[in-house]
């Protein structure tokens, strides 16, 4: 796991971006404190459902999670 500051983050997105792509997850730091978490999209499903064991029960579908997420997220805006 990599941590940066947000201007790091700022000033060098692609370089970051890669981290991500190549290890899974980059920790963004603010005056000191873990603010923001860089997830890539193959790991954020895995991420998320690690965090929820023993919570999902029975058999779900990957696609039907991301969809609901999608729906539930948006009628926020």
């Amino acid at each position: 796991m990599t941590m940066a500051t947000a201007t790091e983050i700022q000033n060098n997105f692609g370089k970051y971006l890669n981290m991500v792509q190549t290890e899974g997850e980059v920790i963004i730091m603010k005056n000191g404190k873990e603010v923001a978490r860089l997830v890539s999209y193959d790991k954020s499903v895995s991420f998320l459902t690690d965090s929820l064991i023993g919570v999902l029960k029975g058999d779900y579908s990957e696609k039907e999670v991301r969809m609901e997420h999608i729906q539930k997220y948006e009628s926020i805006d």
